[in-house]
């Protein structure tokens, strides 16, 4: 029988709810750290997918989360940075108590955040596009570090000054 007369094998459509999140959600977190073309399109659409749909399961998956997320902030490659930043506050976001169960892990997130917090380039009466990218690193990291303190709890905001003493809160003024 000829290779061309072989039936051609569809992908099956694979239902996100059940993925084993312990697996697939580091690993998509961790390939937020690439920077060529495919594979840092499926990271971030990997991470967006499963966060937008994992009603329940990401909370038991934080503390896979947080060696990725390091190793990716490490980098300190800008395109990675804003991946990440973006990553973070959806993941802040996507489900109740998350931003809490991230509280523990500040001392190994936030260092990076205290080296570009402040990182905004002057470029005089010139355009920056970058904010329509949301590409500009001191800006997302100002607004990550206002959903850790919205969203994580009473201490957030202790943890997050003594990580990045430059930082205002968001809550108190």
């Amino acid at each position: 029988m000829a290779l061309s007369k072989l039936p051609q094998s569809q992908p099956l459509p694979v239902v996100l709810e059940s993925l084993d999140y312990q697996h697939y959600l580091p690993l998509f977190f961790d390939g937020l750290s690439e920077t060529n073309h495919p594979y840092e399109f499926l990271a971030r659409l990997g991470v967006h997918e499963m966060l937008e749909h994992g009603d329940g399961k990401i909370l038991p998956v934080i503390p896979l989360l947080i060696i990725p997320i390091r190793n990716g902030l490490n980098t300190r490659i800008p395109q990675v940075l804003c991946n990440m930043m973006k990553a973070l506050q959806q993941l802040v976001v996507s489900e109740e108590r998350v931003g809490e169960a991230l509280v523990p892990y500040f001392r190994q997130i936030l260092p990076i955040f205290r080296i570009f917090k402040n990182k905004n380039t002057n470029i005089g009466d010139c355009i920056d596009y970058s904010q329509r990218k949301r590409m500009n690193i001191a800006d997302l990291i100002q607004e990550t570090l206002e959903l850790f303190e919205r969203h994580g709890g009473n201490d957030a905001f202790i943890n997050i000054k003594y990580m990045v003493p430059t930082y205002e809160s968001c809550m108190l003024n």
